[in-house]
């Protein structure tokens, strides 16, 4: 089970999505910026584009602000140029770690995300020597008091590869191109849909059996997830229910 989407359903129940919603919805907004600059402002066209307003729409991001992140992008308004980099890392415990940042000032957000490693533990990486271990696959996780006979006939309608049991919910995967498609499926038949994302997907998944283990991982996620800049981190973490939840008191 990926450590990405565990996290994903203990943010949710934490409620610290809603918390941050004004920071979700920047680090969105950037998003679509840099995809509408790469491809163009037509969603009809531009794969990216669409994908990322999806997104913002998921979160509830208002047509007005999704609009004037596409007019930046496209170049019919003042805004920064943003370049994508990937940084790779380990967290304490080896825990495999892909932080995917947008930055207008490569320097600054590097030092930055050094300094994470520095202050939490764990360390930089070399280009290549993480992201061999992962792959983008689909993800919803969706709420598990819905029946799971429900779930699975609206998922694999809609093209899901696999439904199983997450701990509390329901975690459906997929092509990472029917994502929002399953979704929307998922929707349409009255279930929660909590999270529906592409992430990036390791099948070496390290261990982590004490709460302590677990909230030096944790902290190191929370304080890279809270840059600005970072748009999503990706970990190989295997921890149960038990210690998470007990980790994230």
């Amino acid at each position: 089970m990926s450590g990405h989407s565990k996290w994903a359903t203990i943010k949710h129940k934490k409620g610290a999505a809603d918390k941050a919603r004004g920071k979700l919805f920047a680090k969105v907004a950037r998003q679509i910026e840099v995809a509408a600059r790469e491809g163009g402002g037509d969603a009809s066209t531009n794969a990216s584009l669409r994908s990322a307003i999806q997104k913002a729409k998921a979160a509830q991001m208002t047509n007005d602000a999704i609009d004037r992140a596409v007019k930046r992008g496209s170049g019919e308004a003042a805004g920064a140029a943003y370049e994508a980099i990937t940084y790779e890392g380990y967290a304490p415990g080896g825990v495999a770690l892909l932080i995917e940042v947008l930055t207008d000032n490569r320097n600054r957000t590097g030092a930055e995300v050094r300094n994470v490693f520095t202050k939490l533990g764990g360390s930089m990486a070399e280009p290549g020597s993480v992201s061999w271990q992962f792959a983008r696959v689909g993800v919803l996780l969706v709420g598990g008091e819905a029946d799971e006979e429900t779930v699975l006939m609206a998922a694999l309608e809609a093209g899901a590869t696999d439904v199983s049991d997450d701990g509390g919910t329901w975690r459906v995967t997929s092509e990472p191109s029917r994502v929002f498609e399953i979704r929307d499926a998922l929707i349409a038949a009255d279930l929660e849909v909590i999270s529906a994302e592409s992430p990036l997907v390791s099948e070496n998944l390290v261990p982590i059996t004490t709460v302590d283990e677990a909230r030096k991982v944790l902290r190191v996620l929370e304080a890279l997830e809270d840059n600005d800049d970072v748009q999503d981190v990706f970990s190989n973490f295997d921890i149960s229910d038990d210690v998470m939840e007990a980790a994230s008191t």
